[in-house]
C-alpha cells in the first residue's frame, strides 16, 4: 500500500506536539531554531559536495538531512506564528508572477 503524502498541516500538528513532549528546547529563540535549521542544511550540502566528488553517498542520507531542514523550518515558523504552507504558496506565486510563469499554487 503506497504511503500517503504529508502536508504542512499534518507536519505542524505532529512536529509541535513532539517538540513539546519529547525535547527540552521550548525556550529556544527564533535565532536558535534558525541555527538548527542552518546546521541541517549544512549537513545536506556536505553530502551533496561529497556526491559531486564521486563519493558513494546513499541518497537516503541526503533525503534525511533535507527532511531535518523542513522539520526545523516548520518549528521556526510555528514559533513565529507563520503558516508555512500559506507562506510557501504566497512566495511561490510571487516568484511565478515575477518570472512571468503561469504556474501557480
Amino acid at each position: 500500500m503506497p504511503k500517503q503524502s504529508l502536508n504542512f498541516k499534518q507536519l505542524r500538528k505532529a512536529n509541535s506536539k513532539r517538540n513539546q513532549t519529547a525535547f527540552d528546547c521550548q525556550d529556544w529563540t527564533p535565532l536558535e531554531w534558525g541555527g538548527a535549521m542552518a546546521g541541517e542544511c549544512g549537513e545536506a550540502c556536505n553530502l551533496l559536495k561529497k556526491l559531486r566528488r564521486d563519493k558513494k553517498i546513499d541518497i537516503k542520507e541526503i533525503a534525511h538531512e533535507l527532511a531535518d531542514v523542513v522539520v526545523y523550518t516548520d518549528l521556526l515558523a510555528w514559533k513565529l506564528g507563520i503558516d508555512l504552507g500559506e507562506a510557501v504558496r504566497e512566495k511561490f506565486n510571487i516568484v511565478s508572477k515575477r518570472k512571468k510563469s503561469f504556474i501557480r499554487l
